[in-house]
């Protein structure tokens, strides 16, 4: 099946490297592009349904005519690139496009400054994050080149990984110099036989095509033990499960999200 990025455009200061991040991946893995904004229609209340059409109509193509641009200032020729425009809600587009023929990854920006702290990634990527059953591929909006020399996936007990969405990232990953360490945050004085067992069963899984190892960082050291493994540098990917404690877990989520991805430079891979 062929492989695509969905590209999540607003034509925010955001945008650009979140272009130009896909586009480095994009020639490496063979992926089509497909970039995709929702418009926003301003029409006076008692605006008939015709002139209302027309509008959004107008509206719609100003911002094609501003994303074509857009990508023929950052995107190579060689590189095959679509467009979706539309005023309909960003849910209802993404699950009709998800129906197409396609492996696809969901590229959105991560935004943010100051309440960003506090409400995790912003709206938007919560959104898609939450009605979207796809890999997602969250973006700080400092980083524009990718790399994919270390990979580092959260684990927990409660949520296991989706092993068959794990493996279709993966298929868009080259194996040469790649590294991935399976991790578990453990809370102060947990068993923590099960998960290691576990830990050890993901790495003979894919020992066959990466460098894999695993760790358990334990107690009241545990934040700062990961911090010294996962450094916010570029060839950095950090990838976590759709409804686990690290996405939901006040403490976690304000160390991993916060200090890791958005006050660092490491993409956030949320599997479904």
């Amino acid at each position: 099946m062929k492989k695509r990025f969905i590209i999540l455009i607003d034509f925010s200061e955001y945008s650009g490297n979140l272009i130009r991040y896909a586009c480095d991946w994009g020639r490496q893995a063979n992926v089509e592009l497909l970039l995709v904004h929702q418009t926003i229609v301003l029409a006076p209340a008692l605006t008939d349904k015709d002139s209302r059409q027309q509008i959004a109509q107008h509206t719609n193509d100003e911002a094609l005519y501003e994303l074509k641009t857009l990508a023929k200032a950052l995107i190579p020729p060689t590189m095959q690139v679509s467009f979706s425009v539309s005023e309909s809600h960003l849910e209802f587009t993404l699950s009709k496009l998800l129906e197409e023929p396609f492996d696809n990854l969901i590229f959105v920006g991560i935004k943010g400054t100051g309440l960003l702290k506090k409400i995790f990634l912003g709206s938007v990527a919560l959104e898609v994050i939450d009605s979207t059953k796809n890999i997602i591929v969250a973006m700080p909006k400092g980083i524009a080149t990718y790399s994919h020399k270390k990979i580092f996936v959260a684990v927990t007990e409660k949520y296991p990984l989706n092993l068959l969405a794990l493996n279709k990232f993966f298929n868009f990953i080259a194996s040469e110099n790649t590294s991935i360490t399976f991790f578990y945050l453990a809370k102060p004085k947990e068993k923590t036989k099960n998960i290691e067992k576990y830990l050890i069963d993901l790495t003979v899984l894919f020992a066959g095509r990466f460098n894999t190892n695993f760790a358990i960082y334990e107690g009241s050291t545990a934040l700062a033990d990961i911090r010294k493994v996962i450094n916010n540098k570029i060839d950095e990917i950090l990838i976590v499960q759709k409804g686990s404690r690290l996405l939901t877990d006040q403490l976690f989520r304000k160390f991993l999200i916060n200090e890791l991805v958005y006050e660092g430079q490491t993409p956030l891979i949320v599997l479904p």
